[in-house]
């Protein structure tokens, strides 16, 4: 009996000895972690303050999308020999110098697709990768700050496609107005002087003209999230029919240093476009802007990120 109780009590004591090594861990835990939080807020703030030093800001990410495959006698498809690809790959990139008195803004975004579908039992198909989606755009916004959120800006920004019919169309637009800057990251641009001059070959139904421009650019890194909006609008005063706008979005998420995954979508309205298109189709599915299905242009991307 008197073992039995000594075990007993011995076997209490561990319990309470365990018991309380553990809450004087966690409580060293809540120090430390404490003591990590405020440090990791001196960080922040002073990471703030050297953002807002003049100097230059360069910064990059994209998205790398693909797959390929092979089917050798895959008869539950209609071309059961084939062999298919898709390659794609995104990149946005600035170049921006913050001065107290002016800035100068340059971007750079392109969104390259190809695909291949080659039907091993036909010698004469086209087994080589052909380009998809196709978009380059680079701009340059210039500003004489006049107040601490608006200035007096110039734009140029300059899209065309470079992987099928480069330049053609291309577009330039080139205006002065006022550059508005609310809150950190976010650059809305209003320039009622702009004229957008459209490069085509040929006869077709491209045409520059004068009218407003409107930029909203929206770029920012949240910890291990990049992300990136932009629109880019212009209103012709000659015609609607001139009007377009883009929509472009990146999203990139890093997993693992600098590797990550990736989301990129974009919407386009170009009524010009549209009108070429269908008047080269055989036979031609309008016959000018009033008979025009003028649909709305998307694409997206998915795959692996990679930050510069």
């Amino acid at each position: 009996m008197k073992k039995t109780f000594l075990l007993f009590a011995f076997f209490i004591g561990i319990v309470t000895v365990n018991a309380q090594t553990k809450e004087e861990l966690q409580a060293q835990k809540a120090e430390k972690q404490a003591a990590a939080n405020a440090l990791q807020a001196e960080a922040k703030a002073l990471q703030a303050q050297i953002d807002a030093l003049p100097g230059w800001r360069v910064g990059a990410f994209g998205t790398i999308g693909g797959s390929l495959s092979n089917f050798s006698k895959w008869y539950a498809q209609g071309a059961p020999n084939n062999s298919s690809g898709n390659i794609g790959f995104t990149f946005n990139g600035h170049a921006n110098l913050i001065q107290e008195k002016f800035f100068w803004r340059n971007a750079l975004t392109t969104n390259l697709n190809w695909v291949k579908l080659d039907n091993k039992d036909i010698d004469t198909d086209d087994d080589s990768f052909k380009p998809t989606t196709d978009v380059f755009n680079i701009s340059s916004l210039y500003g004489r700050n006049i107040t601490k959120t608006l200035a007096a800006s110039g734009l140029m920004e300059y899209r065309t496609t470079i992987l099928d019919n480069f330049n053609d169309p291309g577009y330039l637009d080139l205006g002065i107005g006022a550059t508005w800057t609310p809150i950190n990251n976010l650059i809305v641009v209003i320039h009622p002087l702009n004229y957008n001059f459209v490069f085509s070959e040929g006869e077709t139904v491209f045409e520059s003209s004068l009218g407003a421009k409107i930029v909203a650019d929206y770029t920012r890194q949240i910890s291990a999230i990049n992300f990136k909006t932009n629109l880019s609008m212009f209103q012709s005063y000659k015609s609607s029919n001139y009007s377009n706008w883009t929509w472009n979005n990146s999203f990139s998420y890093t997993l693992w240093k600098m590797i990550g995954v990736g989301f990129d979508f974009g919407l386009r309205n170009n009524k010009q476009e549209a009108l070429n298109y269908a008047l080269a189709q055989t036979p031609a599915t309008a016959t000018g802007f009033d008979d025009v299905d003028n649909d709305l242009q998307t694409y997206y991307t998915i795959g692996l990120s990679y930050k510069f």
